[in-house]
């Protein structure tokens, strides 16, 4: 049998990359578009590999997993994608595509808090619930308002990247980061 050490090391190194991603807009809010939208678009493909993963992991764990993981998790790399080959579009379809992220991302999340709190315990399933309904309610008021979107989009996806990242590290090292 193979020991494991008890640290998902995907999720540690995705969640260290949304955190510095986060920061980077925070502290360059002009930064040029394309640029933003190549940050994104590396983010988006990891995360959505991340989601892929969990989906394997939770299935692994109780022989089934959330498809809404499987699916968010693929139109994520998608979108990733797309960003990184097509960054002129990507401008334009980042005000549209952001949003859907948003809420495909928290929807999924959403879909395996049960199995969260199974493996991770209370605390984590608190954080995971409260930054994706926050997420969520972001994700819906961009779609609702896409001048808004187009105007804070750096501050959203600063904030957001953070959390993202700071969840990130919290599942690397709790239970559900272990592999088993």
């Amino acid at each position: 049998m193979r020991r494991r050490s008890g640290f998902g090391w995907l999720e540690l190194m995705a969640g260290i990359l949304l955190i510095a991603l986060g920061i980077w807009a925070l502290v360059d809010p002009g930064v040029a578009l394309m640029r933003m939208v190549f940050a994104y678009g590396i983010a988006a493909i990891i995360i959505g590999i991340g989601d892929i993963l969990l989906y394997i992991k939770v299935e692994r764990y109780i022989g089934f997993g959330p498809v809404v993981s499987l699916i968010s998790g693929i139109l994520s790399v998608m979108a990733g994608i797309m960003l990184l080959a097509y960054p002129a579009a990507g401008t334009l379809a980042l005000t549209l595509l952001f949003p859907i992220w948003f809420i495909a991302h928290c929807i999924s999340r959403l879909a395996h808090l049960r199995h969260i709190r199974l493996m991770a315990g209370g605390g984590m399933y608190t954080f995971t619930l409260a930054i994706n309904i926050i997420g969520l309610i972001l994700g819906i008021m961009m779609v609702l308002q896409p001048l808004f979107t187009l105007a804070t989009i750096w501050y959203f996806a600063s904030f957001y990247l953070l959390l993202l990242g700071i969840d990130g590290i919290l599942i690397a090292v709790s239970p559900l980061g272990n592999g088993r």
